[in-house]
């Protein structure tokens, strides 16, 4: 193990942090371009404690600081190439594929399994999850909704679909005993407590 380069503190938070990480929780966003979408679902993600968001996006993925307030750095981000063959590698790992939409075969958000390894997929803002998705989805869910509107913005809907699944693995006891392996635990505290303090020292934000 590398050494630790954070004050005792921080290294406690840290530690906190990584006992009730999700590992098998995922977000998987597919084209969301706003730059406040794509922040303010980073930031739910580390709330609830999602560990890895997987991503298609054609450029950078734009995240905004002020939006995250940092919640990025302490989630692990993985840039898919191609959408369906990234919805299958998850799916062969063992996860069910959650995704969002207002199609015939959607079901209540609420009646599906999320302690289950899930992956939750979200779409562009406007034109929602590709064919492509809908395709590979095991499930897809709806947020009933009793206004004028058809549907809410995709980080608040994505917000709403992590709750849930919170809510259902707090009453599975999932939060009250770390659910990474000691290899994966060790690998990530390497990351947050001295490449990511190396990387801030050289930007001069330390």
């Amino acid at each position: 193990m590398k050494e630790h380069l954070v004050v005792e503190t921080r290294l406690a938070r840290i530690n906190d942090v990584l006992d009730r990480r999700q590992p098998d929780l995922r977000v998987f966003m597919e084209r969301v371009v706003n730059y406040h979408n794509v922040s303010a679902i980073l930031r739910t993600a580390d709330a609830v404690g999602v560990l890895h968001v997987h991503y298609f996006h054609e450029d950078d993925l734009p995240i905004n600081d002020a939006v995250t307030r940092g919640a990025h750095q302490w989630l692990i981000l993985h840039r898919e190439e191609n959408v369906a063959e990234g919805l299958r590698r998850l799916k062969a790992s063992g996860f069910q594929i959650v995704a969002t939409g207002l199609f015939p075969e959607t079901v209540h958000f609420r009646e599906v399994d999320y302690t289950r390894p899930t992956v939750i997929v979200v779409g562009h803002e406007l034109l929602g999850i590709s064919e492509e998705v809908r395709e590979e989805a095991d499930i897809i869910v709806k947020i009933p909704m009793y206004g004028m509107v058809q549907s809410l913005n995709v980080s608040v809907a994505t917000a709403v679909v992590l709750y849930e699944a919170e809510r259902q693995r707090v009453a599975a006891g999932f939060y009250d005993t770390p659910r990474l392996s000691e290899e994966e635990r060790r690998e990530i505290l390497d990351r947050w407590t001295h490449e990511h303090v190396i990387r801030k020292k050289a930007r001069g934000r330390i």
